[in-house]
């Protein structure tokens, strides 16, 4: 009896601890961004017990059992169940609900859900940007979203980018149209990556609503702010590190180099210059002088924060990257500052406020031609050195003139950039009604851009084109101003409870204007660039005293959008946009430019609404019209910018004459579209895939023909008329997939992939000569590209070789060649008319990849994150235009499998001092320039929510990162990556300028 007393009194004592409820505490972070979050739902399930998150994302809450089970839910994020064993403290990491397709897009003249939208539009987070650290934000498309194709002028700091999207559509103005918060931005290097929350790129003819400048394209940057009901946040971004080259294009050294030039001297029966190759040794490696190790800086700070009925922010950034090529001499320095306001004036009165001043300095050297700084350190002989006895540089003699040192170059470089931009907008937002929203903005660019360029008394060497007898100065300040008046109406209804209706009207004025000022004067004191000023110079003379300094075009239009939903699968949506430009003659000043696209959510079906495979299943396209009048203003009209001169008592004197010949005839250029699209998601959402087919044609081409010189276009500062003649057609297929998985706690990952094909063709060239030839090759040679019916725009068209010419035999048996001997380059006869002339070029490789691609993939374990993306192109080639066809300059270490006898080889052609066709354009400096490169390894650790809550923090992550770590590539140049981005005259590698590999080390401070 005792020991059941006493075994019920346990069982009882038991029972009470074990009901006995406690208070648990915890912290709830947004698992990408690693925020706190604010007003997550904090509930034990199956009760109504529950509260809720303050500002830091802490909560506490009481009255919880052992065994209980806690569920945490917030708008956009993954609901989450956590069971309680105890009361120790929790940290709860939601995850992006990717399920969520409600999430708002922002398009043309409103906002859109991802779910409703029936356009091609892809969107880049902040997630993405921060991954890369980009020094500009062009960066952080490149092969990252599919359609559009990044290539750079230049791996200088600050040098702009070219992007494509959908492929090349004219032989003129290509760039899309870039807004940062509504503000019109030209180029995207002046914008600070760590200042944006995301990028929307509306690749299809849904962009028709922004009119004639989004025929190429629209790219919609939004930059951070505040969240309403948020206390003040800080937050601080650094990284700094290294550049170094990523690659050097293999030379001769000095005894190969002298090996031969005697080969070469004794090919024609001359003397041999180099009697005793043993004591030339490696000689100097120009590469290695010009090179080196560069630093660069960033900082990034952003105040944010939120009140019941207000957001607002503040951001600055300040980066300083030099060159690895002159360090200093070639300094990019940009800064930065944003703010940003937005108020409810009134419950149905919405102000909106954003103002970015962007501030760059810049100094650059001769690059990507003829005579630049690396151009000089491939060709310039092995056999010098960098400073002769006396101290001062070598001259580089006997290496045509335009070769020449390129150290001694960059030390007598001296010029620079600066550049003060400001943008703006304001806009007020009125709903009334219920179902209607009237907005207003005023948006405007001011910008004052100022150059100055010294170019001191230097001597290069005998005959050089570089040489300057008397040293000038020239001083450029050129002021920029636009702006943009929006006003549209907005209706938005539910019709019954299957159907929505969205209506916008509206118009919008743009005015830019521009007056630029130019002054070069000469005889500088001291020959020192601190004194060089206009004030101190002798001769000024005013570069614009045939006028030309100034333009002034405008922008009106008028546009309506109709959008309808039925059952929240059935859209629709028209757009019809009225626009007039000053660019085209009374005649054809206005034109009307419609489109429409469809879309159907299939999944929403019943048939497909208990899938357990397909969880989203959408099929879209869209076709409309867009105009294009990127030419120079008032191009319809004669205006006197030629030059005139007469002499007049023995005194030349300066006068106007016609410059652009006028056509007042030329009409829009017309840009149609076609694109079907599908988008599909599977396996609960953990699968996303993106398909579309697009079919671009451009009618109408605005272009300049060559006209007889009888009508003055040949006279200084004249040119041709410009006319509607030609047709460009884009085809292509874009495809992406991606992979998303959390397989537990503490681990989660994403893959994604993405590849765009893409046919080019012109359809046609009207402007009398069947073609349009462009871009340059050698001195003196024809130019190496074309626009050409049937062709990719902007193909090669020169000589197409056939091996080497293994006897003499083979030389007498074929058409007649200019100085052919064994040895040299076998071109082949395409007319069949005995004789090799031009009239034997033919088409022998196009710049356009046939397809693009990138591949990223990251993950994030317990506190550590990693990610890595890769990018390619396949199929395009480049033109090797660095190596200057002289005597006595350096050579590649190709040239060491040269023909030195019959059946040697059949590829690379014999040296020789004697005269040769070898030299002339032909496939022979045409090279395959696909690549693939891995653009970005990243591995960052962030410290754990308990050592932030003790040093009291929200987030503290620190870095290590490499930027262009490797590619790979058969071209034999510096960078396959990099072209002009000409329509016409684009591949063609005359040196550049390689993008650097970059090392970084940062961190990522919130509190």
């Amino acid at each position: 009896m005792k020991h059941t007393v006493l075994f019920y009194l346990l069982v009882f004592s038991s029972s009470i601890i074990w009901s006995q409820d406690f208070t648990i505490t915890g912290n709830v972070k947004d698992a990408s961004l690693k925020d706190p979050l604010p007003g997550v739902n904090v509930i034990v399930k199956s009760t109504i017990n529950g509260t809720t998150t303050d500002f830091d994302g802490n909560f506490k809450i009481s009255g919880v059992n052992s065994g209980d089970t806690l569920i945490f839910s917030y708008l956009g994020f993954v609901t989450k169940e956590l069971y309680i064993e105890d009361n120790s403290p929790l940290q709860i990491i939601m995850q992006d609900d990717i399920s969520v397709l409600d999430e708002v897009v922002v398009v043309g003249y409103g906002t859109s859900t991802k779910k409703e939208l029936t356009g091609a539009v892809t969107v880049v987070g902040s997630e993405s940007i921060e991954d890369l650290n980009p020094t500009q934000i062009d960066q952080a498309l490149q092969g990252q979203v599919a359609g559009v194709q990044i290539t750079t002028d230049s791996g200088s700091p600050g040098a702009a980018s070219n992007i494509r999207i959908r492929g090349i559509s004219t032989n003129g103005d290509n760039r899309p149209l870039i807004l940062v918060d509504g503000n019109v931005i030209e180029d995207l290097s002046v914008v600070n990556p760590g200042d944006i929350e995301s990028m929307n790129i509306l690749k299809d003819a849904t962009a028709g609503i922004y009119g004639v400048r989004a025929a190429n394209g629209v790219i919609l940057i939004t930059t951070k702010t505040g969240k309403k009901n948020t206390e003040l946040k800080f937050n601080y971004d650094v990284y700094g590190g290294f550049q170094e080259a990523s690659r050097k294009i293999p030379v001769l050294n000095a005894t190969e180099y002298g090996l031969l030039i005697n080969e070469a001297y004794a090919a024609t029966g001359s003397e041999l210059p180099y009697t005793n190759l043993s004591v030339l040794g490696e000689g100097t490696d120009w590469q290695d002088q010009v090179f080196q190790k560069a630093a660069v800086v960033n900082h990034n700070l952003s105040v944010s924060g939120g009140t019941e009925k207000s957001t607002y922010s503040f951001g600055s950034s300040l980066l300083t990257q030099n060159g690895i090529v002159g360090g200093p001499k070639a300094n990019f320095r940009r800064f930065t500052s944003r703010v940003n306001f937005n108020t409810e004036i009134l419950d149905n009165l919405k102000l909106t406020t954003n103002a970015i001043y962007m501030g760059t300095n810049r100094k650059t050297l001769s690059e990507n031609s003829l005579g630049s700084v690396l151009f000089n350190a491939l060709n310039n002989a092995p056999t010098f050195a960098i400073r002769d006895v006396s101290g001062a540089y070598t001259l580089s003699e006997g290496l045509g003139n335009e070769v020449i040192n390129p150290l001694a170059q960059v030390e007598n470089t001296y010029n620079k950039n600066d550049v003060s931009k400001i943008s703006g907008k304001i806009a007020l937002n009125y709903s009334f009604l219920n179902d209607f929203t009237l907005e207003s903005s005023y948006q405007f660019n001011y910008s004052e851009v100022k150059i100055k360029d010294f170019k001191p008394t230097v001597f290069y060497g005998s005959g050089k084109v570089f040489n300057v007898d008397r040293n000038t100065i020239k001083e450029e300040k050129n002021i920029y101003k636009d702006y943009t008046f929006d006003t549209f109406l907005n209706y938005n209804k539910d019709i019954g409870e299957n159907n929505n209706v969205k209506a916008t009207l509206g118009m919008s004025v743009f005015r830019t204007r521009g007056q630029l000022a130019s002054l070069s004067g000469f005889d500088i004191a001291g020959n020192d660039f601190q004194n060089a000023n206009i004030s101190n110079a002798s001769d000024v003379v005013d570069n614009f005293r045939n006028g030309g300094d100034k333009f002034d075009a405008r922008l009106l239009s008028y546009f309506t959008r109709l959008q309808f939903n039925h059952k929240g699968k059935y859209l629709l949506s028209g757009i019809i946009r009225r626009d007039g430009s000053t660019a085209f003659g009374p005649n054809n000043r206005f034109g009307y430019f419609p489109s429409g696209s469809l879309g159907w959510i299939i999944s929403d079906e019943k048939f497909l609404e208990n899938s357990k495979l397909i969880s989203f299943l959408k099929l879209r396209g869209s076709y409309g019209i867009v105009g294009n009048d990127r030419i120079e203003a008032n191009a319809y009209r004669s205006v006197l910018s030629g030059e005139g001169t007469y002499v007049f008592n023995n005194i030349l004197t300066f006068g106007s004459a016609v410059g652009i010949l006028s056509n007042p005839e030329i009409k829009w250029e017309e840009q149609k579209t076609l694109d079907v699209g599908l988008d599909i998601k599977l396996f609960n959402n953990s699968v996303d895939i993106t398909a579309d087919y697009f079919k671009k044609r451009t009618e109408d081409l605005l272009v300049q023909p060559s006209v007889s010189g009888i009508l003055g276009a040949s006279a200084p500062g004249s040119q041709s008329p410009v006319v509607n003649a030609g047709t460009v057609e884009n085809e292509g297929i874009e495809f992406a997939i991606g992979y998303h998985s959390n397989p537990s706690e503490d681990f989660s990952f994403n893959i994604n992939y993405n590849v765009t094909f893409l046919e080019n063709k012109v359809v046609s060239v009207n402007n009398g000569l069947g073609f349009i030839s462009g871009g340059s090759f050698g001195v003196g040679q024809e130019p190496p590209s074309r626009m050409e019916d049937g062709k990719p725009l902007g193909y090669f068209y020169g000589l197409q070789t056939d091996g080497i010419f293994q006897n003499q035999a083979e030389v007498d048996a074929h058409a007649t060649q200019t100085n052919a001997a064994p040895g040299d380059l076998k071109f082949i006869d395409t007319n069949n008319d005995g004789v090799i002339d031009t009239d034997d070029r033919t088409d022998i490789g196009s710049p356009i990849p046939d397809a693009t691609m990138g591949v990223n993939f990251s993950f994030n374990y317990k506190q550590w994150d990693f990610s890595t993306y890769a990018f390619a192109s396949i199929g395009n080639e480049i033109v090797r235009d660095y190596e200057r066809n002289q005597q006595l300059v350096n050579r590649s270490i190709y040239t060491l499998n040269r023909w030195t006898g019959e059946g040697s080889t059949n590829t690379y052609p014999r040296v020789t001092r004697g005269a040769t066709s070898n030299t002339n354009f032909s496939n022979f400096y045409v090279e395959d320039g696909s690549f693939v490169r891995l653009q970005n390894i990243q591995l960052g650790y962030s410290l754990s929510t308990k050592t932030l809550e003790q040093i009291g923090i929200d987030k503290l992550r620190f870095y290590v990162s490499a930027n262009n770590v490797f590619t790979l590539t058969k071209y034999k140049g510096y960078d396959p990556s990099a072209s002009s981005g000409d329509p016409i005259g684009a591949g063609i590698d005359n040196g550049f300028y390689p993008v650097p590999r970059t090392y970084l080390l940062g961190l990522n401070l919130k509190f």
